[in-house]
């Protein structure tokens, strides 16, 4: 998966703040998970965390970007 080791990074970072319903050690394993994580800490982090989030949301999936965007 692309971007892993950013994702791993913001996890790690947001983790108690937006994730502390997730086990304390977990990582996505596929594209849905990271998804799921990205968008829980968009709703949930600082706008620092929000914007790194959607940046890498972006990057995980153009493709369901593009289609979220022509709707």
């Amino acid at each position: 998966m692309r971007h892993q080791t950013e994702i791993n990074r913001l996890i790690d970072e947001y983790r108690t703040q937006c994730l502390w319903y997730m086990r304390p050690d977990f990582y996505p394993s596929n594209e849905e998970e990271a998804l799921v994580v990205l968008r829980a800490i968009e709703n949930h982090a600082d706008l620092s965390g929000f914007r790194r989030a959607t940046e890498l949301r972006q990057w995980l999936s153009p493709k369901a970007n593009e289609r979220s965007v022509a709707s």
